[in-house]
């Protein structure tokens, strides 16, 4: 089948939707598809607001449903709601192409942390977007449930795996060399991820942050006794996963959390608020420990065994997820009349 995957979401960025569509188009491919990305490394972008790591294509209509046109895809999924998504849904609608979305993460909260825009206005415009395509993917049931309270017609599970090659409890584990217990945060630095929840407890030994985002300056300068990393590669980031002794991860509005589950490949239990993500990811598990107080969290993870949360990560896989998504598709039937077979001018 050749499928054609939409995303406003692409490298040089590092997050877990980015993560998340490079290894489904690799399981993809294994599995004997044909896969093609359409991503703003090819148009001309301009720096998202507040996000200028984040790039937005400018006015992609035209070239968007060219793309679509001449790729001629047996399925279209429209993994964003940027500019990119938007054309191709508007292309897909155009010509009554069925297609499938994905709900990544909770952009409506988001906006809300950071410009106090009510949820309500939010969520009008991704239902919106959502309810058009035959399946909107949704990584866990807590998340399904709460787009369907808030107008979702069409949510689905889509849920996520790790590399558990390499995210292993096999390498080094001398990557952090300061005073111990070592708590570690993984992810981009901004206010809705919570990352000062973590940095203000009051916990023995040293912390480190992993990552980089809009708030990363103003936070290396609030608290001088972090240790800071940046942005690492895979290996190396496994390496300090082993190396630390608690996962704390703060965030109260994730929809999953690919860092939980490569944390816990490594053997790093898990200290976490009780909230979508952790809830689904570490459940009743004892791979992690959820609290309401973020400090008891961390402090009850140290007594965690590293084989607990290595045997809880080892329940999700790729391959899984990945026919997971292949079986949400909706094939596009070719006809003698096809849009498809027509150079796009719109």
């Amino acid at each position: 089948m050749n499928i054609l995957i939409v995303t406003d979401a692409w490298e040089p960025q590092v997050n877990g939707v980015v993560r998340t569509l490079k290894q489904t188009r690799h399981e993809l491919i294994q599995m004997g598809h044909n896969v093609d990305l359409l991503t703003p490394l090819e148009f001309k972008t301009i720096p998202c607001p507040t996000y200028p790591e984040i790039r937005l294509s400018i006015f992609p209509g035209k070239r968007v449903a060219a793309r679509i046109a001449a790729a001629r895809p047996d399925a279209l999924h429209i993994a964003t709601e940027g500019p990119l998504g938007l054309a191709a849904r508007a292309y897909a609608l155009r010509h009554n192409l069925p297609f499938t979305t994905a709900y990544h993460t909770r952009f409506p909260e988001y906006v809300k942390a950071r410009f106090g825009i009510p949820l309500w206005v939010s969520y009008r415009f991704f239902s919106w977007f959502h309810n058009a395509g035959h399946a909107c993917l949704v990584p866990t049931q807590v998340v399904r449930e709460d787009l369907r309270q808030n107008g979702f017609v069409n949510p689905v599970i889509w849920s996520r795996g790790v590399d558990l090659d390499t995210f292993s409890v096999t390498g080094r584990t001398d990557a952090i060399e300061t005073e111990r217990p070592r708590f570690l945060y993984v992810g981009r630095v901004a206010v809705e991820k919570n990352v000062e929840a973590f940095l203000a407890l009051d916990l023995p030994g040293s912390k480190w942050v992993a990552g980089e985002g809009p708030a990363l300056a103003n936070i290396r300068q609030k608290y001088p006794d972090v240790h800071f990393t940046g942005v690492l590669k895979q290996p190396d980031l496994a390496d300090l996963y082993r190396s630390a002794d608690v996962f704390v991860f703060p965030s109260r509005t994730d929809t999953f959390g690919l860092v939980l589950l490569e944390a816990m490949a490594c053997g790093l239990p898990v200290a976490a608020y009780p909230v979508t993500g952790p809830i689904d990811v570490i459940g009743q598990s004892g791979a992690g420990a959820l609290h309401d107080d973020l400090r008891t969290a961390c402090l009850e993870a140290l007594t965690i065994q590293r084989s607990q949360a290595r045997k809880q990560a080892e329940k999700y896989s790729w391959q899984a997820c990945t026919e997971q998504f292949v079986s949400y598709l909706k094939p596009i039937k070719l006809s003698a009349n096809s849009p498809r077979s027509e150079t796009a001018t719109a």
